[in-house]
């Protein structure tokens, strides 16, 4: 069975989703954050998986349901730390972020039989899923993250394999993001919260 990990950020005011201010404040955006990783969390604990792994950045909070190991990043880029994440995997492993709480238990119930990896492309050009086979971290490490062509970058490195696309996914980055988000997944945390804060006022 696969491994699935979540690499994520410790939700802190002015660390996490910093993009959402204005019209959010620090805080508000923070909480937004926790509202996606506990959504996310929940979702990879009804996965069936051999391991579920988050990848974290800080140390775990009251959003961290039980039956999910943490791991402490390693410093470096963040190709580095998505290299390291599936270094430290034994067979094969799926890897997302925190910020797609429309993310369910059949977009991550993935099969390997068929297949060398899964990407998943997210429509911001980079990729929200990389499911590999063999966790090779080479295949990470020199990506550029975090610009507009990190998708195409990825999906280059795994030219020769046989590759399985997963649907695009939007990631969680601006408020116009947040609002498409919450309407893919109406019945979460992330879109309960987003309905409050906007409620008092705010785009």
């Amino acid at each position: 069975m696969t491994t699935l990990l979540v690499i994520a950020k410790e939700p802190r005011p002015g660390r996490v989703k910093t993009r959402l201010t204005p019209p959010f404040t620090a805080e508000e955006a923070a909480a937004l954050a926790e509202a996606a990783l506990a959504d996310t969390l929940e979702v990879v604990a009804a996965t069936p998986a051999r391991r579920r792994v988050l990848v974290l950045d800080g140390a775990p909070g009251r959003w961290l349901p039980p039956g999910i190991e943490v791991v402490p990043q390693v410093g470096g880029g963040l190709d580095e730390r998505l290299a390291a994440a599936f270094g430290a995997c034994t067979g094969p492993a799926l890897l997302i972020g925190m910020d797609t709480p429309q993310v369910t238990p059949d977009l991550l119930t993935v099969d390997f039989t068929a297949c060398d990896a899964f990407f998943g492309p997210a429509e911001d050009g980079g990729f929200w899923a990389l499911g590999l086979t063999d966790p090779d971290p080479a295949l990470l490490r020199g990506v550029p993250m975090s610009v507009p062509h990190t998708g195409a970058e990825q999906r280059a490195r795994l030219a020769g394999l046989r590759v399985r696309e997963l649907p695009v996914l939007r990631d969680v980055d601006t408020a116009a993001d947040a609002r498409l988000v919450a309407r893919a997944a109406p019945g979460g945390r992330f879109a309960a919260l987003l309905e409050e804060f906007t409620a008092v006022g705010r785009p």
